[in-house]
This record gives structure tokens, C-alpha cells and sequence, in this order.
């Protein structure tokens, strides 16, 4: 078995879910910039307004840190189709890439995958009971949709779960020696 990757024909359902889930990350991830925009020019909006006219609105506050929330949550899953998640480097660096595929399929199968169902299992109910309630903001004059926000929670997840998916295809056929689907 040879250093690199060989060539290697995968299965039309396996390369089209690989290109599936790739895609719908890479998507949500090139979205959530605009909502980088956004909160660009909302947090503008809330400085010019505080130091310049002395006044702020508790509805952009939270719209602040509800737009942050959401861009941090749901670019999780690209974040990891880009492989620029946070990790300790100082061993991992040094390893072949096969050794590399071996603790990032492991990784995913005993850790990502557990903790992903663990926490769009847990948040579920969480999620139910705020729509049930229609919860808002309980600060007068905050955002009254905060069930959106924590609805947000269980798709932030099953993106990172799927996104998990196509990793460990792809770390599969890496650890066999063989290119990984694309």
C-alpha cells in the first residue's frame, strides 16, 4: 500500500451523499457571511445610537447577540466540512494522513456522533416547550420570537451530525489507502 491515496471509483450513492451533505454545509456556510453583515451593521447602529444620541433599544441587544448565536451555531457543520474546527495540533500535525483519517473516523464515530444525537435528543423538548409558549423575551421591549432562536439549536446539530456523516465516509476510504469520495 502506497503513501498516497489511490484512485479509487465509488459508489454513485455514496459520492452523491458525500457531494449531498458537502453542499448543503457549504451553502449555509457562505449564507451565514451575510449574517456576519448583518450584525456588522446592526452593532454599528446600536454604537452610533448610544454614544452619539444616548439612547439603546433592549430589541437590538438581543438581536445582537440572537444573530451571533445563530452564526455560531449553524456553522458548526462548515466548519468541519472545511476542517477549520478547533483542535490541539501538536501531535495531529505530525501524524500521516492515514494516522490522521484514523483518529478523525474514530473521533467522529465515538465522540461527534454520540454527543450530536445526545444534544438534538436533549434539546428537542427544550425546543417543543418554547414554541408551546411562544416564548419571547421576558425584558420589555426584547425580541418576542426567542423559540426561533432555540429552535435553531436541533438544526445546528443535525447540520454538524450530517456533516459528521460525510467526514467519516471520507475518512473510510482514507484509512483503507484509497482517495476519499469528493
Amino acid at each position: 500500500m502506497t503513501t498516497e491515496a489511490t484512485a479509487t471509483r465509488h459508489p454513485a450513492a455514496v459520492v452523491a451523499l458525500v457531494r449531498g451533505i458537502d453542499a448543503i454545509n457549504d451553502r449555509v456556510g457562505r449564507w451565514s457571511a451575510w449574517l456576519a453583515l448583518l450584525l456588522v451593521a446592526i452593532v454599528t447602529y446600536d454604537v452610533v445610537m448610544r454614544y452619539l444620541f444616548n439612547t439603546t433599544f433592549v430589541f437590538i441587544q438581543e438581536l445582537e447577540w440572537h444573530i451571533f448565536a445563530v452564526m455560531f451555531l449553524i456553522t458548526a457543520g462548515y466548519a468541519h466540512l472545511l476542517d477549520s474546527h478547533v483542535r490541539v495540533d501538536i501531535f495531529y500535525v505530525r501524524l500521516s494522513p492515514r494516522a490522521r483519517a484514523w483518529i478523525d473516523l474514530l473521533g467522529g464515530i465515538f465522540f461527534l456522533f454520540p454527543t450530536t444525537f445526545l444534544l438534538i435528543w436533549t434539546s428537542i423538548p427544550f425546543v417543543r416547550t418554547s414554541i408551546a409558549d411562544l416564548e419571547g423575551s421576558p425584558d420589555p421591549g426584547g425580541i418576542p420570537g426567542r423559540f426561533v432562536l432555540k429552535a435553531v439549536i436541533p438544526l445546528a446539530f443535525f447540520l454538524l451530525a450530517i456533516q459528521g456523516i460525510s467526514e467519516t465516509i471520507k475518512n473510510f476510504y482514507k484509512v483503507k489507502g484509497q482517495a476519499a469520495p469528493q
